[in-house]
């Protein structure tokens, strides 16, 4: 079974799923060679198919802007405080539930898109989930300093990494 590359030509000598430089490909529906290890490059799909496009750098860089801003809101939702205290409990508890799906559902796409295995995806979305644990979840911007944990805390509970 031949296996084209993201140049459009066919790899050398290589076996079968195995690229030239070692790393695991596996054919997609487009014929491509989809990465099995990590690479770099800016010739990749990432959610979508053909998207962000062969060989167009300013589409790539748009991907990565939307991968970071993506992991930044799962970490503003991770933290946020909505809910106001003395809410009716059933309307408090269906905006925490709806909360918990957006943040559930845009992790899981965050997650696809550093299975494209592109080095780039992975750094940017890394990065995401940092500046936005630094701005919305850590000390560094709270106006209160207190330390004994009178704080109140997030609308949501921690995602679990289990």
């Amino acid at each position: 079974m031949d296996i084209s590359g993201h140049d459009g030509g066919m790899h050398g000598m290589a076996p079968p799923g195995q690229n030239d430089t070692g790393g695991m490909t596996m054919p997609n529906t487009h014929g491509m060679a989809m990465h099995m290890s990590f690479f770099w490059g800016k010739n990749v799909d990432i959610l979508f198919n053909d998207w962000p496009g062969n060989n167009s750098g300013g589409m790539y860089v748009l991907a990565l802007f939307a991968v970071f801003f993506l992991a930044m809101i799962v970490e503003w939702l991770s933290h946020s405080n909505i809910i106001k205290e003395g809410s009716n409990h059933v309307v408090a508890g269906i905006i925490q539930t709806l909360m918990h799906a957006i943040r559930v559902g845009l992790a899981y796409i965050v997650m696809l898109a550093v299975m494209s295995f592109n080095g780039g995806v992975l750094l940017v979305a890394v990065a995401g989930h940092s500046l936005g644990f630094l701005i919305f979840g850590s000390r560094a911007f709270r106006k209160s300093s207190n330390v004994l944990g009178d704080e109140k805390v997030s609308d949501l509970p921690p995602l679990s990494t289990c």
